[in-house]
């Protein structure tokens, strides 16, 4: 067992969580710039699937992005690691704030804070949006395209529940792959 990526996936989470405001999309981003783009762990593709992954199973998304990511680098160690250090710090936070939740509650300097933070917290999820919408132009793939673009005009134009559109992905390709794996079979025979 490596102790030395352990460890680094531990602090990685640890600091990421801790300076991650917005919620689970703001994280995931920082887990692919810090995995993909800085360490190079991941791949750029893979990570888009253990997004994906993270996106459609029920939980919150920080936490399922950092089982995923800390899997695929070293198996249950490295879900242990990523998870203890992405929910320490909230846990941390959230109860400090709770335990000062009335004075926070009518403090003008926090509500403009808060404010302040979601113009920020918006600039990242846009971010994450552009990154991977541009990852999968860049594949040509017109099946994921027509996804892409359905998804979007489903939930922003037609209020579709995003948990509809992911069952709906998730059938649709649980039926390509069946196809494929059916053509994969009757090529070997």
């Amino acid at each position: 067992m490596n102790t030395k990526k352990l460890r680094k996936i531990f602090f990685s989470t640890l600091y990421l969580s801790s300076f991650t405001f917005g919620g689970g999309y703001v994280i995931v981003t920082l887990l692919k710039k810090k995995f993909v783009d800085e360490l190079h762990w991941i791949d750029e593709k893979e990570m888009l699937d253990l997004v994906a992954i993270a996106q459609s199973s029920p939980g919150a998304i920080a936490v399922n992005g950092s089982i995923v990511v800390g899997y695929k680098i070293c198996g249950i160690p490295g879900i242990i690691c990523a998870v203890l250090g992405a929910i320490i710090p909230p846990f941390i936070i959230l109860s400090l704030i709770s335990a000062c939740y009335t004075a926070f509650k009518n403090n003008s300097v926090i509500k403009a804070l808060l404010l302040g933070m979601r113009s920020g917290v918006s600039a990242v999820i846009i971010s994450v949006v552009y990154d991977m919408t541009k990852n999968v132009m860049k594949e040509k793939d017109i099946s994921k395209i027509i996804i892409l673009i359905a998804s979007f005009i489903a939930n922003y134009y037609f209020n579709v529940n995003a948990i509809f559109i992911i069952l709906i992905v998730i059938v649709y390709g649980l039926i390509k792959a069946f196809i494929k794996a059916r053509k994969e079979r009757e090529v070997l025979k």
